[in-house]
């Protein structure tokens, strides 16, 4: 953070990381790309359950405009079954080897809080950033595993469990508590030597919409962290819920929403549909 002359703070964001020897930059707003391998998603699941698929897919988004592609294999949605460590990794590994042959320069990301997972992903596909829904919460290894091989690392805020976060989420004052929260493990990240911190305010993890829409009208808050900042509102309840609709209906309220966030000082938006994300970020570039 820096000080102009009239005492008032302005703030330096972070807008860099490096992967696989590479420095990745985020002088503009990118997109990331969902990818699930997963039978029961709230939205895509059971989609890309063969090769051919996935690869299709990858090659669509990486057409569209995608700068990053996530890919998961457990669903997070409200009340999803848990996944075992060993269903996990083989719904992931060979997938994952198979994108990073046929798209060897690609930046991967991959949605997982074990660090188990981490560490096998690592061996099969190279440096992937970490993006962990449970901040570190669920695997009290994953900091340690994210340090020792020098990974980026996607800091996520949750109340709960993806089984149990949903049940009645309360806060005082949703945007100080996610911050304070988030404040803690990033100091904890850093003394363990973390180079790279991508944060997250989690948007519908253990939040209901009126916590949800606070966090998204005061997204510049967490500028004070000077670290790229990750909205992840596509297609979410806090939508379709709203508008009396279903998440194949969400994609214009998406965009309303992808809209604002990138106004709030969003550096990444994580999508499913990234053609409309991009066009966003286009059009919210020519205000900037």
């Amino acid at each position: 953070m820096l000080v102009n002359k009239n005492d008032q703070p302005f703030y330096r964001k972070k807008r860099s990381f490096c992967l696989n020897g590479r420095l990745i930059t985020l002088d503009q707003p990118v997109v990331m790309g969902i990818l699930n391998l997963t039978p029961d998603s709230f939205f895509d699941g059971g989609r890309y359950g063969s090769e051919p698929a996935v690869l299709n897919r990858v090659e669509q988004m990486l057409a569209e405009g995608a700068f990053i592609l996530d890919v998961g294999a457990v669903s997070t949605r409200p009340g999803a079954a848990e996944v075992s460590e060993r269903d996990e990794l083989e719904r992931l590994l060979k997938p994952l080897a198979s994108i990073r042959q046929h798209f060897p320069e690609v930046t991967l990301s991959v949605d997982t809080w074990r660090s188990e997972v981490v560490r096998q992903i690592v061996d099969v596909a190279g440096d992937v950033i970490v993006n962990d829904i449970s901040g570190g919460k669920m695997d009290p290894q994953m900091f340690a595993m994210v340090a020792r091989l020098g990974l980026p690392y996607l800091l996520m805020h949750i109340q709960g469990t993806p089984q149990t976060m949903q049940h009645n989420p309360v806060y005082s004052n949703v945007v100080g508590e996610v911050i304070r929260e988030l404040s803690e493990s990033v100091n904890q990240l850093k003394l363990l030597g973390v180079q790279d911190i991508l944060l997250d305010p989690g948007f519908g993890f253990g939040k209901l919409a009126v916590h949800n829409y606070e966090l998204l009208n005061r997204l510049d808050a967490f500028r004070l962290f000077e670290l790229p900042l990750v909205a992840g509102l596509s297609r979410k309840t806090m939508i379709w819920k709203q508008l009396g609709i279903t998440p194949e209906d969400s994609l214009n309220g998406t965009t309303v929403l992808n809209t604002l966030a990138l106004l709030g000082g969003a550096d990444i938006l994580r999508v499913h549909d990234v053609k409309e994300a991009l066009e966003a970020i286009r059009l919210v570039g020519q205000l900037k």
